[in-house]
This record gives structure tokens, sequence and C-alpha cells, in this order.
């Protein structure tokens, strides 16, 4: 897989779970702190690049992103606090 697929993916996973984070104010989490966002991006960026170095061909993709959305997880869990 080249460099600009294995970014692009990342990229994507980092755009779908930023959508997760809820910004309703109808909510009773509240709107999302700029904080929260970060690190749920941060955590993302973070799990895909290390996913991306595991594995190769189509099972590098799915690596970059398992890791991608664990480290959105974790990210979120660690900054958010939730």
């Amino acid at each position: 897989m080249s460099y600009y697929s294995t970014m692009v993916v990342v990229a994507a996973s980092c755009v779908a779970l930023a959508g997760c984070q809820t910004a309703s104010m109808n909510s009773s989490a509240g709107p999302a702190t700029p904080g929260c966002v970060v690190g749920t991006v941060g955590g993302a960026v973070v799990g895909g690049v290390a996913g991306s170095a595991i594995g190769s061909g189509t099972g590098q993709l799915w690596a970059v992103g398992a890791g991608a959305t664990l480290g959105g997880a974790a990210g979120s869990a660690i900054a958010c606090g939730r």
C-alpha cells in the first residue's frame, strides 16, 4: 500500500471519529470541548500511524483502521474523562 493511500485512510478515520463528538445543545453531556476533540483526533492519528507500521498489503489497511479506531477511543477517554 502506498504512503498516500495510508494517509487517506488515516485522515478519513480521523474525520469519522471527530464527527462522533457531541455538540448538540440538547445533549446531557454538553458541547465538546476543544481539548476533547484534539484528544480524540490526536489519538486516532497516533493509532493510525502505529497501525501502518504493522503488516503489509490488505492486512496493513486493517491495522491502520483498527489503530485509528482504538487510538481515537483511547484519546477520547483520556482527554474527555468519560
